[in-house]
């Protein structure tokens, strides 16, 4: 049988020559496989601890609408500052605390209860505003 494949090493000088310790330059097999092999069997306990996730498949369930949050007393420092009558918050959810002294009218994605009642008070108005309509909050 001829050996068509050359050595990786030339010179045989001593007996142990090249690659390190006698464990290193083996094959995959050496260490269960290259990569992510095995991991449905013989390396199941390493994928239960260290990625439990791996087989788990992407839910299909929608994602919730996450707006950012905004507070009454930013509003009223806009709108104090820049003598704003209307504000288009379109991705902001608008929450109760603090204070508004002026009468503004407000676009944004959501109100809190508490808000509202604020922003009624001071002689203003809430509108909901959902992909291109607005819906005003009574």
């Amino acid at each position: 049988m001829s050996n068509l494949k050359p050595r990786k090493q030339r010179y045989l000088r001593g007996r142990k020559t090249g690659f390190g310790s006698k464990k290193k330059h083996r094959g995959g097999g050496s260490r269960g496989g290259r990569g992510l092999a095995g991991l449905h069997k013989f390396k199941w306990s390493w994928t239960v601890t260290q990625e439990p996730d791996h087989f788990k498949k992407p839910s299909m369930k929608p994602k919730p609408k996450i707006f950012d949050p905004i507070n009454l007393w930013q509003i009223n420092e806009m709108a104090v500052k820049h003598n704003l009558k209307t504000l288009d918050l379109q991705n902001y959810k608008v929450l109760g605390s603090g204070e508004i002294t002026v009468p503004v009218t407000i676009k944004a994605a959501a109100f809190s209860a508490q808000a509202v009642e604020k922003i009624q008070s001071a002689g203003g108005k809430a509108e909901t505003v959902k992909k291109g309509k607005s819906l005003v909050v009574k």
